[in-house]
């Protein structure tokens, strides 16, 4: 992956654009709201925490924005794209090509090394297998790992695992990565440097970044924080204690 400017230098119109929102889970005969007529923009280039206690919706909001999930009612834009419009198929090779995902729990296979792992959103490629190999060592290397790609995650500290997964989310340039509480599983220094390391990706490579997080000191590395309670968008101020 190559240095390029932030895509907020030069796009004016939203990377992530959410109109009139709504999801809701059926229990029985019963439906369940769980996000409630939610509008939200997202610049290109913007690094934005989501926050709200257990329940407030923000994990079901950050799965609808990587087309995990599918919204009752409203429209989810990304990149000028309808995501909800989209056959499984379709969604399928969208996600293939337009996010990367980090998990709290790194979610990475222990029968692999670092680099295959780093190389699994690669297979749904057509590049050979000689290709897959330098683009994961190239993303290795973006997250200071040269020296562990033959190393499985059980030889892995916690940080350095969740650097292989932030590797596995770059490997294959998204515009789009999508982080759900990402340092949660981390000591206070190691999240700082993982943090660090995702406002690198922000700073230098221009990637747009949407983070579930718990922890106000996480969120307060994001340039902008959206606070959900109850399934409804809270306003700036009305979040502050």
């Amino acid at each position: 992956m190559s240095a390029r400017a932030p895509a907020s230098a030069t796009a004016s119109s939203p990377l992530i654009r959410i109109e009139g929102l709504s999801k809701s889970y059926r229990r029985g005969s019963q439906e369940i709201p769980v996000l409630a007529d939610l509008e939200l923009a997202v610049m290109p280039g913007e690094f934005v925490a989501l926050m709200g206690p257990s329940g407030s919706g923000k994990s079901t909001l950050l799965n609808l924005i990587a087309g995990i999930d599918t919204p009752t009612r409203g429209r989810i834009e990304i990149g000028g794209v309808d995501i909800a419009s989209l056959n499984d198929s379709e969604l399928a090779d969208w996600r293939a090509q337009s996010i990367g995902f980090i998990f709290q729990f790194y979610n990475l296979l222990p029968v692999l090394s670092a680099r295959e792992n780093v190389e699994l959103p690669l297979l749904l490629t057509a590049l050979s297998t000689r290709e897959r190999a330098h683009r994961a060592d190239q993303a290795l290397a973006l997250v200071g790992l040269s020296d562990r790609a033959d190393h499985r995650p059980s030889e892995l500290s916690g940080g350095q695992a969740q650097r292989v997964a932030i590797a596995r989310a770059l490997v294959t340039d998204p515009p789009l990565i999508v982080a759900d509480e990402p340092t949660g599983d981390l000591d206070r220094s190691t999240g700082d440097e993982v943090l660090g390391l995702m406002e690198g990706l922000v700073r230098d490579y221009g990637k747009t970044l949407v983070m579930v997080t718990h922890d106000p000191r996480a969120a307060a590395r994001a340039q902008r924080v959206v606070h959900l309670e109850k399934g409804f968008l809270i306003p700036a101020a009305a979040a502050e204690p």
